[in-house]
């Protein structure tokens, strides 16, 4: 005997006959054959589709290490959902736990005794593997518990949608079956060896054994039940272990995959043309213009919806479900693959094609889907490709069709000549600096809005005093500046950003300068994170005016002494600046330089939700049930823990600005609360300390720090 029955261990084949082991091997093997020539057959799949426009392998276990901190600490599940967050942590980590000591049994079994002749599953070793196993066991089946109680009880929306089918049953059925059918094994075998006395280590079998026992089941009983509960046990495991690469369960694999692979600035920058491509060739015209990792995203998806309760488009009524857009294009491919339908278009005005074009249409390109995605999954690129065969195809709305004519004539949006874009520096008391005929620290980029829209000229001008009052060095463009390009590639007019990208550049270059700072987040994010994508000479740094004036009011060039302004308001993140570019602080910086009472509003930070102009939303028209800049303005006057005693919100975003002065007219909230820029505020603020108009031609010196 390799067993000392004297010492704490177990037989592992209890009741099994050495028939009965030799099928349960042979069914193993052909159970790892199915699931490795699955695995097989889905990666062989990816290295069908295009190559990637960005590196994805280089610093393999740099990346591996990342995947392996994100999966492991389930630090994304956690994000926006504790209980989501322990449910998933309780199954991830029961389930490794599981395997990892399924695997340390089979090597004893099959390696350790047939070279040694002993085993090291006795003893100490095998009391602590008994009482790991069954706490993380434990912790998996509770973990499973708690999904199937959300799912099927509470009956979670986002947990459901037209994709919801029979292998999402299948799978967390399955699994709790595995879970506690394990223990129910463990508890006959416990019955009927008649209880040793080591087995309490088994916590949670020995008290299964325990209500068998109080329910009168005998030795015998429990003996003759567990052959067959071994091998129902035996052959579900298996049959999950097959089914594995074919459905839901893959997840498991392409989702590690994915966060391995993941581009650490997706949405931030997008893909480019290749330039072997012709007009009829651009954004998606198949399935095949996959590339490799736009496939992977498809298989990484887990359909746990939280894309979708996060997407503002979706929950101001649009016809946009980032998930089934993923999930649509993943089934298009499987039923082309299979033979089972024609080809299509993959995207069309007319619901004929795999997605819609009012779905595209409605994506504000905000990156909430990606941001709440826990598997890396890039919308956006998937997006934007879809977007540039509307573009060529001529499918886009005609506010946009006009937007981009008037900047490809006239480099902005608004169609007005570019001699007017420094018209808004005409009311101020001082010339504001020429970057194009002198050297300056800071060349501005202003923008469009800030120069041509009247409200936002506004912004213009007040960060003009700002900057003047602190004596920093700046100049702009005037009339050589133009459109920076983000939302026109993100409505898919590649070949009009890269014109764009190439004129302001040569406008740039000419210019000499340290810094630059951007008016405006989308295109503090395009200059920062894609204009270097196509040009490697445009390395200058980049930041956004909040970030530059923070600075200066921290250095004591500005002059508040924050007493300034004695009521509450509240403050909304950009996309662009904040989710997109991790700048959370500054902007409250600032206003709590003021005086003000900043309350925050509860979406705030990365959880910010989008006033609904991004991705071209500025130019378009939607039905829609509610606008996103009416949600967040209702949200602010009734969520906050100030509540209806916020008198102003704060933005630090043109878009933004005009978005949310256009709520307050639809939503009827205009004698409820003031829209102010960051710029605005701190003017209001210096105003109010010195009792006269900052920047004024009143015979005063600007105060400048000593």
């Amino acid at each position: 005997m390799i067993l000392l029955q004297s010492e704490p261990t177990r037989e592992t084949f209890w009741t099994i006959s050495p028939v009965g082991k030799a099928v349960f091997y042979a069914l193993a093997a052909m159970a790892v054959l199915v699931f490795l020539y699955g695995v097989y057959e889905r990666f062989a799949r990816y290295a069908r589709g295009e190559a990637d426009a960005f590196e994805r392998l280089d610093d393999l276990p740099g990346r591996v290490r990342r995947a392996s901190r994100v999966v492991l600490s389930n630090e994304k599940q956690f994000d926006r959902d504790l209980y989501g967050g322990v449910m998933h942590a309780f199954i991830l980590w029961g389930f490794l736990t599981l395997l990892i000591g399924t695997t340390i049994l089979g090597f004893d079994i099959d390696v350790y005794r047939t070279l040694t002749g002993t085993s090291f599953f006795t003893g100490d070793f095998y009391l602590s593997y008994s009482f790991v196993m069954d706490a993380l066991g434990f912790l998996f089946v509770v973990g499973v518990g708690m999904a199937i109680y959300r799912r099927y009880v509470v009956r979670e929306e986002r947990l459901w949608g037209k994709h919801t089918g029979f292998e999402d049953d299948a799978f967390v059925w399955t699994l709790f079956v595995l879970g506690v059918g394990g223990y129910v094994l463990e508890a006959l075998r416990i019955v009927g060896t008649e209880f040793p006395e080591w087995e309490t280590v088994s916590f949670v079998g020995y008290f299964v054994a325990l209500v068998f026992d109080a329910a009168g089941m005998s030795a015998e009983t429990a003996t003759l039940l567990y052959w067959p509960g071994w091998w129902s046990h035996a052959i579900l495991a298996l049959g999950f272990v097959a089914f594995v690469p074919y459905a839901k369960p893959f997840h498991m694999i392409s989702s590690f995959a994915n966060v391995v692979t993941a581009d650490e600035k997706a949405g931030k920058r997008l893909p480019g043309v290749p330039p072997d491509e012709g007009p009829e060739e651009i954004g998606y015209t198949s399935i095949e213009d996959l590339s490799w990792r736009q496939l992977l995203d498809t298989d990484a998806c887990t359909k746990c919806g939280r894309c979708s309760s996060v997407c503002p488009a979706k929950a101001s009524g649009r016809p946009l479900d980032p998930r089934d857009v993923i999930l649509d294009l993943k089934s298009y491919r499987e039923s082309l693959d299979a033979g089972e339908t024609e080809e299509i278009d993959i995207v069309a005005d007319g619901g004929t094609s795999v997605v819609d074009s009012s779905t595209m249409e409605s994506c504000m390109a905000c990156m909430a889907c990606m941001d709440a995605c826990p598997v890396d999954i890039e919308h956006l690129s998937h997006f934007t490709e879809m977007n540039r065969r509307l573009t060529e195809t001529g499918q886009m709305q005609e506010p946009v069709q006009e937007a981009m004519m008037n900047i490809f004539q006239n480099g902005n949006a608004f169609g007005d000549p570019a001699r007017k874009r420094p018209d808004w520096t005409r009311d101020l008391d001082f010339e504001v600096p020429d970057a194009r005929e002198e050297d300056v620290e800071f060349l501005w980029y202003v923008g469009d809005y800030p120069s041509y829209d009247e409200r936002n000229r506004r912004v213009a001008r007040s960060l003009a005093r700002l900057f003047e009052l602190a004596g920093v060095s700046y100049g702009i463009l005037y009339e050589d500046e133009q459109h920076d390009g983000n939302d026109v590639r993100r409505v898919g007019e590649e070949g009009l950003y890269e014109m764009l990208v190439e004129d302001n550049a040569d406008a740039v270059h000419d210019c000499e300068f340290d810094k630059i700072v951007c008016t405006d987040p989308h295109s503090y994010n395009t200059f920062l994170n894609e204009y270097p994508e196509m040009d490697p000479d445009f390395d200058y740094p980049v930041y956004h005016y909040t970030q530059v004036v923070e600075s200066l009011v921290r250095d004591g060039r500005v002059g508040l002494d924050g007493t300034e302004i004695g009521y509450t308001v509240t403050y909304h993140d950009p996309c662009h600046l904040g989710r997109f570019n991790d700048e959370y602080e500054a902007p409250r910086e600032l206003v709590r330089a003021t005086g003000a009472t900043l309350a925050e509003m509860p979406r705030n930070r990365s959880d910010s939700f989008c006033c609904g102009g991004g991705g071209g939303g500025l130019w378009m028209e939607h039905e829609e049930e509610e606008k996103p800049s009416e949600e967040r303005l209702r949200e602010a006057l009734e969520d906050t823990e100030a509540g209806a005693a916020v008198e102003k919100f704060v933005v630090a975003c043109p878009m933004c600005a005009t978005m949310y002065e256009d709520g307050r007219k639809t939503g009827d909230y205009e004698d409820d609360i003031e829209i102010i820029d960051v710029a605005e505020l701190l003017v209001e603020a210096l105003e109010s300390k010195r009792g006269t108009a900052v920047g004024a031609d009143d015979g005063t010196t600007p105060a400048t720090a000593d």
